[in-house]
């Protein structure tokens, strides 16, 4: 390939990428502004709407576990190009559900477009060199992280407000809160027509020898293999208490300024908490490109694990995670809301930057298995958008600040975890020495150029 057609084809399968995880998010979460409209037009409970969105947290982790290795084997473009049909085909029959049980099937077909994060991971990695791999990472994940709070949260309510009507859905046939249906029905549409469009456009692999070197490690053996090594394991855990807290912000933080702070205006409240999702989504670039910087310069700024120079950033990045929980505690016992949304800003950052620093570390650690172990990192870390909202809101607790030192002291462990595994003697080998399965790695060869 001439280094035109590669420079074109790496820029071209990046905006590809990221295309398809914005809309992804955009589809995942755009249940969650129109759950009133929904809830009338089905005469739903509060628990039946629980049902519905704890339903399309839950199949993700599944859903991207499964697809890692099948993007490994089949290539991006066709498991993205397959996915953006399937969940927009599904995403249009819940526009038109006329029952409860018909609407959170397909809802939960439809919230699978969570998945396109693997999808995209690996897909980048397979075009980008390890020097710049983490930025490239990071502008996708960043980007494609905005279509939860700027698109799903923002953009949809705004474009089908109350009332919304149209050709379709102004139909008689239809109930009379349509601006949902309009909503589903468009970004299903919009999600099909992408799907087609990564198909035939989008390249698995910036050179035939990368593809084989991927292909060649997909298997049930070197799945076990490769999610029981250190390395895999300890960005698993440290996904959950980065992305997984992500997640369990976003969901909770609304309620957390109105019911702690008495912020009785729902919209004021929803922007508060769009702070946090401005930072864990658009700030989580640097983190990945400050994790190029420090390798590339071979820079120490953690001596304890001299030489590991990404090992050191994401330890620091995690580190100030933590410290940021407590200070989210701290900032609410002073009843201030503005210092408390201040103190979730500074989460946010801690999440984009421990975010970008993981993915980063991903695809560099395991170079041929990116798909594989984007589909175990990721999957698995979103289990802290189910726990952590736990901890926020239990009943036990003397107020709703507390939990979150409950929740950074819970993360302790992890970063003992983390220290253990960045030791440059255990760094060396975290991608071939684990826990419970033994045997070897299989190593495809090949020219990578």
């Amino acid at each position: 390939m001439k280094p035109t057609d590669l420079l074109y084809g790496k820029y071209r399968n990046l905006i590809l990428a990221t295309a398809m995880f914005n809309l992804g998010f955009v589809i995942w979460f755009s249940f969650a502004p129109f759950t009133g409209g929904i809830a009338d037009e089905f005469g739903l409970s509060v628990q039946q709407l629980g049902v519905v969105a704890s339903a399309a947290i839950v199949a993700v982790p599944l859903g991207r576990i499964v697809i890692g290795p099948l993007t490994d084997r089949f290539g991006a473009n066709v498991t993205g190009g397959v996915t953006l049909v399937t969940v927009g085909a599904f995403a249009i029959i819940s526009a038109f559900a006329q029952t409860y049980e018909v609407f959170t099937a397909s809802r939960i077909v439809a919230s699978l477009s969570g998945i396109t994060f693997v999808i995209g991971i690996q897909h980048v990695a397979e075009w980008f060199e390890e020097e710049n791999l983490g930025t490239a990472e990071g502008i996708f994940a960043g980007i494609g992280n905005a279509g939860a709070g700027l698109g799903a949260y923002f953009t949809l309510p705004r474009i089908f407000g109350e009332g919304y009507v149209d050709p379709i859905f102004g139909s008689a046939f239809l109930a009379t809160s349509s601006n949902w249906r309009a909503a589903f029905f468009y970004t299903g549409v919009l999600a099909v027509l992408l799907g087609i469009v990564y198909y035939v456009f989008g390249a698995a692999a910036k050179s035939e020898a990368k593809r084989e070197a991927t292909k060649a490690g997909v298997s049930w053996d070197q799945w076990r293999f490769i999610a029981t090594r250190y390395g895999a394991v300890v960005l698993s855990v440290a996904y959950v208490m980065s992305f997984g807290l992500e997640l369990a912000m976003n969901g909770w933080l609304g309620t957390y300024y109105r019911e702690a702070f008495g912020q009785g205006d729902i919209v004021i409240a929803a922007s508060f908490a769009a702070t946090f999702s401005v930072a864990a989504g658009l700030l989580r670039p640097i983190g990945g490109y400050i994790s190029d910087v420090v390798a590339r310069n071979e820079r120490d700024i953690l001596p304890f694990f001299e030489g590991e120079y990404r090992n050191q950033w994401t330890f620091a990045s995690l580190s100030f995670v933590v410290l940021s929980m407590f200070g989210m505690t701290l900032a609410g016992l002073t009843g201030n809301i503005y210092v408390a949304v201040v103190a979730g800003f500074l989460v946010g950052t801690g999440c984009a930057f421990s975010e970008g620093a993981i993915f980063t570390q991903v695809p560099a650690m395991f170079p041929d298995n990116s798909g594989s172990v984007a589909g175990i990192v990721g999957g698995i870390g979103t289990i802290g958008g189910v726990v952590y909202p736990l901890a926020f809101s239990a009943a036990f607790l003397p107020n709703l600040h507390v939990g979150y030192a409950i929740v950074g002291a819970s993360m302790i462990p992890i970063l003992g975890l983390t220290a253990w595994v960045f030791q440059p003697k255990i760094a060396a080998r975290a991608n071939d020495d684990g826990w419970f399965v033994s045997g070897e790695r299989i190593v495809a060869t090949g020219d990578d150029d």
